[in-house]
């Protein structure tokens, strides 16, 4: 059964370039379906019992200490386990930061979808971090942030370039504690691939460049076709696909942190059409780039 396909009614994901996060315990019966999966990357820390998601052709549950990660894109589901009494997880939708990429890799299972068994002496640590998602996306940008509380609202919403950047550095903690060290490889997958590594990294080094699956591939000694799978495989996403992530990423730091025109900011981000630019931008962010600088990013 695919993930457009597991009954149930289809939920909204939250809207693009934001910044939400939130903790749940759910019992028996709980269950959302995105048939036209998300714009933002979900991001699940299981704590106790078990979940399964499932996106694409690909299925994995999520038990306690267990991160898993859907890319965006992909039709996704996600419920209580089969026989669980319960799922308690937390639950993040955001852009991920470039750099997160080769942690995740090594865990791809297809389809976009990650997955993490965490060192057990990781996990409070872990749901530490979570909990200052949590604050940090209440930082209403003055004065020091909220310290985390048992009180909290289960769900927040980063308001501000501050706030949604203070949270993904706590989460950022979250990701590089539960991937670091040795782990064993995904089901029916080797370990990370050198080549692959060294593709991404071209590709974060710089997103505006020329690249194409023919460059990229002749950089790792590979016929584009071979690099091609080799590349989605291990990271679930086609090497085109992760370069517009990378590129619509690059083109938002810009737009936030420098004054360049959005012509100019569309051309060093490796886009030499504007009007294609403020086109997939506003797929991915959910407003024109010209409002995203102004800070309409919901």
């Amino acid at each position: 059964m695919s993930a457009a396909e597991l009954p149930g009614t289809a939920v909204p994901a939250p809207p693009p370039g934001t910044v939400v996060t939130g903790r749940y315990d759910e019992g028996p019966g709980y269950r959302i379906n995105r048939p036209g999966g998300a714009s933002s990357w979900l991001i699940t820390w299981t704590t106790d019992g078990c979940g399964l998601l499932r996106q694409g052709a690909v299925q994995t549950p999520a038990r306690a200490g267990d991160l898993v990660v859907l890319a965006p894109g992909v039709p996704h589901s996600y419920a209580v386990g089969p026989g669980a009494r319960r799922w308690r997880f937390w639950w993040t939708h955001c852009q991920i930061r470039p750099h997160w990429t080769p942690w995740l890799a090594p865990r791809a299972l297809g389809d976009g979808v990650y997955a993490v068994a965490a060192p057990h002496g990781t996990h409070t640590r872990i749901e530490a971090a979570f909990h200052r998602v949590l604050a940090d996306s209440r930082w209403t940008g003055s004065g020091a942030p909220p310290a985390p509380a048992p009180g909290d609202a289960p769900v927040a919403v980063a308001h501000g370039s501050a706030a949604r950047e203070l949270a993904l550095c706590a989460l950022e903690e979250a990701v590089l504690l539960a991937t670091a060290g040795p782990h064993p490889a995904a089901p029916g997958r080797a370990t990370e691939d050198p080549r692959v590594r060294r593709a991404e990294e071209l590709i974060a080094a710089d997103p505006g460049a020329p690249h194409t699956v023919r460059s990229l591939a002749a950089c790792v000694a590979l016929s584009p076709s071979r690099f091609a799978h080799l590349f989605t495989g291990r990271t679930g996403v086609p090497p085109m696909r992760a370069l517009r992530e990378a590129r619509l990423r690059h083109a938002a730091r810009l737009l936030e942190g420098t004054d360049l025109t959005v012509e100019r900011v569309a051309a060093a981000s490796g886009f030499p059409s504007p009007f294609h630019f403020n086109r997939v931008f506003r797929e991915r962010y959910g407003v024109p780039p010209g409002a995203y600088r102004a800070g309409e990013r919901g």
